[in-house]
């Protein structure tokens, strides 16, 4: 009998892979060859070909290689999440988390610290148990030649993983310099648009906060109230990129199951803004590249079949000033999709830390669809969505990619549908997409802590 709902959930979940996936598509060179005129000037030169019928096949080899590349690059994002694992964790070490700021700590201080969390995430890899993070990194490491079984093993990972910390330290050095000019130069919008391309060159990482679901709140307020949203008018959403917490990159917090937020939050704030009445009215879409993210998704959806609520955690660091309407959002996000339950504060390595623990109903969560889509290349011909959303995506790209990705969000919008994006993206006079508004949000009393979140419309 066993034996049998095993199998039975399995073949669910196949039907459910089977289902989600084949639908995506790569966009046709008669559907964005407009779009490829318009952008001569910063076109790879594989693409610049005069010839119709050769600049056709010529596109259709570049998209698929640049699909590749694309996908790619999801390592290097899960490489860099590791770093931050490494740096701030509290689940693999007793060492305290690394200050990187050079106030609290000396750099000889600092390296030491480094050093010593190398050699304790090594170690921990090599007896990784059931813990989900420790048998991905594990996974990860042993496919590029690492094996932990051995001191010497360890040994070799650990100087690896040290140079993976140097890299990305290198990275976010490089990244605060360009912040830096960008910030001393040009109107407040080219600072935005030179931020909203800032990680172009970056691994495609997949942490992800509560922020970004506050920010899409206050911006689908601003809708309803300028009347550009009604209620009733929202059913069908989608969601790029939605994420996966692994560890993020400000606070690293490793103590509970990773998980995505924000197909959850925005079905929440979208009920508690008065967009929707009734969750199970809506068909949310998740459109992501990463096999993690989507694998995640799928199985939550196979559980919530069988009557399993989705678990998701609300961090939030005392030592933060946080905004007011921060805080007040923290104190109700979830409480339209599932119900409070666990603890409400923990104690972390030193840190004190609330947490809200949020359990989303299995008829919510059945409601969440994962979809395998690049949506630079690729798009959808089975929705027209009335609302996508789109944080932390556009910034891993450059102009080009932007573009394309913005030709295929419009593709699968209906005529008035809104994206809603923390990014400035280039409207081009055949995109059919106009930015109608934005909204400024502030999280904390942090530097750059905030976002701009603009809606572009439908033509």
């Amino acid at each position: 009998m066993v034996a049998r709902k095993v199998s039975l959930l399995a073949a669910l979940v196949a039907f459910l892979a089977v289902s989600i996936q084949g639908q995506a598509r790569f966009a046709s060179f008669q559907e964005i060859r407009g779009v490829l005129g318009l952008l001569a000037d910063v076109l790879p030169t594989e693409l610049k070909v005069p010839n119709a019928s050769e600049a056709e096949r010529a596109w259709n080899m570049w998209v698929r290689r640049q699909d590749t590349a694309i996908r790619g690059r999801l390592q290097r994002g899960d490489e860099e999440t590791i770093v931050n694992w490494l740096l701030f964790g509290t689940t693999f070490t007793k060492q305290p988390r690394v200050p990187l700021d050079s106030v609290s700590t000396d750099d000889d201080t600092r390296t030491k610290l480094i050093a010593a969390r190398t050699v304790d995430l090594a170690n921990a890899l090599a007896a990784p148990g059931q813990d989900e993070r420790r048998l991905f990194a594990r996974e990860l490491f042993a496919k590029q030649g690492y094996a932990t079984a051995t001191a010497a093993d360890r040994a070799r990972l650990a100087a690896h993983l040290a140079d993976l910390v140097q890299s990305v330290l290198a990275e976010r050095a490089r990244i605060a310099a360009e912040l830096k000019t960008v910030g001393q130069a040009g109107s407040t919008s080219d600072q935005f648009a030179a931020r909203s391309r800032l990680f172009r060159d970056r691994g495609l990482s997949l942490d992800t906060s509560f922020r970004p679901s506050f920010a899409l709140e206050q911006a689908l307020l601003q809708l309803r109230q300028k009347g550009l949203l009604k209620p009733g008018a929202i059913r069908d959403v989608a969601v790029i990129g939605p994420g996966l917490d692994f560890t993020d990159k400000t606070s690293g917090f490793d103590f509970y199951p990773q998980q995505t937020l924000q197909p959850f939050t925005l079905i929440d704030s979208l009920v508690r803004v008065g967009l929707v009445k009734d969750p199970a009215s809506i068909r949310l879409t998740t459109l992501d590249i990463s096999p993690r993210v989507n694998d995640h998704l799928r199985r939550s959806r196979a559980r919530a079949a069988s009557g399993e609520p989705y678990r998701f955690r609300l961090p939030l660091e005392r030592d933060v000033k946080w905004k007011a309407p921060v805080l007040a959002y923290w104190k109700v996000a979830g409480d339209r999709v599932g119900t409070v339950a666990g603890p409400a504060s923990s104690s972390v390595a030193g840190a004190q830390v609330d947490v809200r623990t949020l359990s989303v109903r299995p008829s919510v969560a059945q409601r969440v669809e994962p979809l395998d889509l690049n949506i630079v290349l690729q798009r959808d011909d089975t929705h027209r969505f009335d609302l996508v959303v789109a944080t932390n995506v556009f910034v891993y790209y450059d102009v080009l990619e932007q573009v394309l990705a913005l030709a295929n969000v419009r593709a699968m919008l209906r005529p008035g549908g809104f994206l809603l994006s923390n990014n400035a993206l280039l409207e081009l006079p055949s995109s059919g997409m106009r930015s109608a508004g934005y909204v400024t949000v502030e999280y904390s009393d942090i530097r750059d802590d905030g976002d701009h979140v603009v809606w572009y419309q439908a033509q």
